[in-house]
């Protein structure tokens, strides 16, 4: 296998938008927010989002904007909020057609079997939502309960993600998850029960205490299920900013190299098993739609990840999250306190944005079309904005190193990731970000 080039010691964003959420600002508020969704195209369809900030524990590894609870109260409380936000936000784009909706968190099947009901209810009394529309939840299976999935299940549940994360109890025990392979089992086994069409499995690289060996057992057993899906993270220790992920000691980590070999054995093993590679981390079964989207063009990126999802716009709901519209970005205040208050006046509890220029608009192609396609033309994107490809001169030094070091081929304006190196993706969209701070240390490993 190829040593690792250097360059992958950059700290890069994993570009789930353009620009990303660090450089949102106070400049778009809740007012801004009123008027972009005033308008929208009628004719264009909708995605929603519906972020649930708690968990009964802590995973040391998580980088997500959540909190643990001890008692179901606050819980409870939250999910009127999610309700009075998703009443305030509707009659605005009520009439577009809503095609996904997609629960994150946190831990969204920590809620009661009522809850899930009432929310289900909220936003198919709210919004329209079509017949054949995904409903997507994050599944917990530790303490998952089969009442909780038949209430999913009659809310709509089409796709469940479930985490798994490493199946060695030494790395479970470092990042204070304790999972049993028996509870993903049973909780597949009654996702499946209760029909729910796609199952996919979230695992993580990069984690204290992993060995290539152990990753594979973990590999082994994630195949054996046959799951549509299996996304591959690679683990983003940044205790700067997540403060309880300085409880993971910088010594147990994996190094970069490993790290790159357990990307790539994860590459090989399941693209053997017959999963088709889905831009840098995500796999999925021939037949499975994020596969069917990566062969037609329709492959896209947003906040959760690749998607099969065409809307142009998602809505956020709920403290911390993010909607993208065709004007900009917006995200919710994160505090859930502050959150409560906006919502009191009858606000929509906007704290940040960006609104996209044109130049924006340009950048985020190129890099997305590079994070789903593993390739771009630049020429395609000059003509297409009506811009000299002079523009992306500086870009096209940046990726220079890159070209001579073998990851990227480099044909005149045409840019492909080179075979070998699909992990280094995220440095060669890096090049595009005219925002990001070179030698930053505001990120994770490029790989």
């Amino acid at each position: 296998m190829a040593t690792i080039p250097e360059l992958f010691s950059a700290q890069v964003p994993r570009y789930t938008s353009y620009p990303t959420a660090p450089h949102f600002h106070d400049g778009v508020n809740g007012t801004v927010y009123r008027d972009w969704l005033a308008r929208l195209n009628p004719d264009e369809p909708l995605s929603l989002y519906l972020h649930i900030p708690f968990c009964d524990t802590l995973c040391f590894f998580c980088g997500c904007h959540t909190s643990v609870v001890n008692h179901y109260g606050p819980v409870r409380d939250y999910c009127r909020l999610l309700e009075r936000e998703i009443a305030l936000v509707a009659p605005m784009p009520a009439w577009l057609p809503v095609q996904h909706i997609h629960w994150g968190g946190g831990s969204p099947t920590l809620l009661e079997p009522d809850d899930i009901a009432r929310l289900t209810a909220a936003i198919h009394t709210a919004f329209d939502i079509r017949p054949d529309a995904e409903f997507a939840v994050e599944v917990d299976p530790r303490g998952l309960s089969r009442e909780t999935v038949q209430a999913l299940a009659k809310g709509g549940l089409t796709r469940a993600s479930i985490g798994v994360q490493d199946c060695n109890i030494e790395v479970q025990r470092a990042i204070n998850r304790l999972q049993t392979k028996e509870q993903t089992i049973t909780a597949m086994e009654m996702l499946r029960a209760a029909g729910v069409a796609s199952i996919n499995l979230d695992l993580i690289y990069g984690l204290p205490k992993q060995t290539l060996p152990g990753w594979q057992q973990t590999l082994d057993f994630v195949a054996q299920l046959e799951p549509d899906r299996v996304a591959v993270f690679g683990y983003a220790h940044v205790p700067k900013f997540k403060k309880h992920q300085a409880l993971i000691p910088q010594s147990l980590l994996p190094g970069l190299d490993e790290r790159f070999r357990m990307a790539e054995l994860a590459r090989n093993f399941l693209s053997g098993c017959g999963y088709v590679p889905i831009g840098m981390d995500h796999y999925a079964k021939p037949g499975d739609s994020l596969a069917q989207a990566l062969e037609s063009g329709a492959l896209a990126r947003n906040f959760q990840g690749y998607t099969a999802d065409p809307a142009r716009t998602l809505i956020g709901l709920g403290a911390s999250s993010i909607g993208s519209l065709p004007q900009g970005y917006v995200q919710n205040v994160a505090n859930v306190p502050a959150y409560r208050a906006l919502l009191a006046e009858n606000k929509l509890p906007v704290a940040r944005g960006f609104r996209l220029g044109k130049v924006d608009r340009i950048y985020r192609e190129i890099i997305e079309t590079l994070m789903c396609t593993l390739k771009v033309d630049l020429d395609t994107v000059a003509r297409r904005y009506g811009v000299s490809k002079a523009i992306f001169a500086d870009a096209m030094k940046i990726l220079e190193p890159m070209r001579i070091e073998g990851l990227v081929s480099v044909e005149g304006n045409q840019i492909l990731m080179e075979k070998a190196w699909p992990s280094a993706v995220r440095l060669a969209a890096s090049a595009f970000d005219q925002y990001l701070p070179r030698n930053s240390a505001a990120h994770s490993s490029s790989i």
